[in-house]
């Protein structure tokens, strides 16, 4: 029996010796290691520039005013035609280490419950207040009569021992840093506060803070 005899290999085609010695493209190694740098400084430089941005942002960022009821006394509220006025002094402090505060005039009313008991009253003209500074305003608010509802509610709660007040302020304020102004914000500030009998601040609310609105 013979043996087969194995066929020779083909001989390659052109396409085969095309397909096999083709040359592809190298990439420059000095090039894309100089575009990896580019990139790399321009992300490091934006990263430091929003950093500094962010500490500018929190050294310059003004803090809001701060108001606290200094004293506060009501009189006349269980007389038979009750008129009462209210007496009042109001701490306002600026917190901000390098910013200023300009205020415009600000008013101020009481109410007892929801219904104003004291009429709306100058307690001071537009002013400048220097970073870090306290100021106190403050005046006589009332003196017109009220309801029959308010008379009978605030004569009971004084005979109980305790009235229940709030004090209203409204007013405007802008920030100063150095030659730089905002615009004006409007600003409302509500303050709790309670009497006794003898118609003195008890002294959970005395030097009590302020709540305060912007818009």
């Amino acid at each position: 029996m013979s043996s087969a005899i194995p066929s020779p290999p083909p001989t390659p085609t052109f396409l085969h010796l095309r397909t096999r010695f083709r040359i592809r493209p190298t990439r420059n190694p000095h090039l894309h290691r100089a575009a990896k740098l580019i990139c790399a400084s321009v992300l490091f430089f934006l990263f430091a520039a929003a950093f500094l941005l962010f500490l500018l942002y929190l050294a310059l960022r003004p803090h809001r005013p701060r108001f606290h009821v200094s004293t506060f006394s009501a009189t006349g509220l269980s007389s038979p035609s009750p008129a009462p006025t209210f007496n009042t002094q109001i701490s306002i402090r600026n917190p901000n280490e390098k910013i200023g505060m300009y205020f415009g005039p600000i008013a101020g009313s009481v109410y007892y419950l929801d219904e104003p008991v004291g009429p709306a009253e100058a307690l001071a003209g537009a002013f400048y207040q220097p970073p870090k500074n306290t100021t106190t305003i403050g005046g006589t608010l009332g003196g017109g009569q009220v309801g029959d509802v308010a008379a009978a509610g605030m004569a009971a709660d004084q005979t109980a021992g305790a009235v229940a007040f709030r004090i209203e302020l409204s007013s405007t304020v802008r920030f100063k840093v150095s030659t730089w102004d905002t615009h004006r914000h409007k600003m409302h500030v509500s303050c709790g506060v309670k009497v006794g009998s003898d118609g003195e601040i008890l002294p959970d609310y005395k030097e009590k803070r302020c709540a305060i609105y912007f818009f």
